[in-house]
């Protein structure tokens, strides 16, 4: 079965439930201290961030690389793998954070900001430099920490992340290896989260058909073709295979019932004696083809 690659269904993935998931499962270790909240309605009027981290014991250290700034409440956003970070975007989720302590009666001083994305967002990292006099330092592989607000600020290149400490948010993206998926397979079944991270699998597989399609063919995760079928991708992809092969076959038919209808005006054009040249650039074929009804 043949499987191709729209660029166009990135667009139409669901990326940000599986964000939420993968963030959940990169914190995995402090599931009990926190609370997770995606796409927090900030008012009355549909305005929503991505997901809000509670951390419900205050006196507890994250440790992890990507919640290292966290304090009482957490706002983070999330680009999808095809959008990048302006510095509008920034302004916006900022505003959102002021909203947030406007409506929830909390302390600025309680909050911090994170936006998690896959391109390094060098036009506003400048502008955060030259213009807000911010300082921002790489403080780990991926992680951007901005300061000189009084909110904590970081920025996530999940490109950068390490896979040993960010499998989930790293991979969150198309143009995967077969590796990667099997990977991500192996480590959903050993830590049994199948079920709570369903969101996250489908937007992997939807997005990275190439790898699945070597994975299976190379026999690396023996799971995943039974994933193939249950997710209604291998269904999915078949007919929308059988449609494009539909489609190019028909385009195929034009065209050669096209090139038979100009050989046989050129047949006709040579027995009239008319000269070559005139053939090849009244019927567009091949000069060689034209030149085989001379030989004949």
């Amino acid at each position: 079965m043949e499987i191709e690659y729209d660029e166009h269904d990135e667009e139409r993935i669901p990326w940000h439930p599986a964000f939420v998931e993968a963030l959940q499962m990169e914190l995995r270790e402090y599931q009990d201290v926190l609370e997770f909240h995606p796409e927090c309605q900030l008012n009355s009027e549909p305005l929503r961030i991505d997901c809000v981290v509670i951390k419900k014991a205050k006196d507890v250290v994250i440790k992890k690389n990507i919640a290292v700034i966290f304090r009482e409440w957490n706002l983070l956003e999330y680009k999808s793998p095809d959008k990048h970070l302006s510095i509008a975007d920034f302004y916006k989720v900022y505003a959102y954070a002021c909203l947030y302590v406007s409506n929830k009666d909390v302390p600025i001083t309680s909050l911090t900001l994170s936006f998690i994305i896959s391109c390094y967002p060098k036009k506003l990292i400048n502008h955060l430099k030259d213009e807000r006099k911010y300082t921002v330092a790489k403080t780990s592989p991926g992680i951007y920490t901005i300061s000189g607000d009084i909110l904590p600020i970081q920025i996530i290149d999940s490109r950068q992340l390490s896979t040993e400490e960010n499998l989930w948010l790293k991979n969150l993206r198309g143009k995967l290896r077969y590796t990667a998926i099997t990977r991500i397979g192996k480590e959903i079944d050993r830590q049994e989260e199948a079920a709570h991270i369903a969101a996250y699998w489908n937007a992997i597989l939807y997005a990275n058909p190439a790898a699945i399609k070597e994975a299976i063919e190379m026999g690396k995760y023996s799971k995943l073709d039974r994933v193939f079928i249950e997710t209604g991708l291998a269904a999915k992809w078949e007919a929308e295979g059988e449609a494009r092969g539909e489609a190019r076959g028909e385009a195929k038919g034009r065209f050669e019932g096209e090139q038979q209808k100009a050989f046989g005006i050129a047949q006709n054009m040579v027995k009239l004696g008319l000269p070559i040249e005139t053939v090849i650039s009244a019927t567009e074929l091949d000069p060689e083809k034209v030149k085989t009804l001379y030989q004949t």
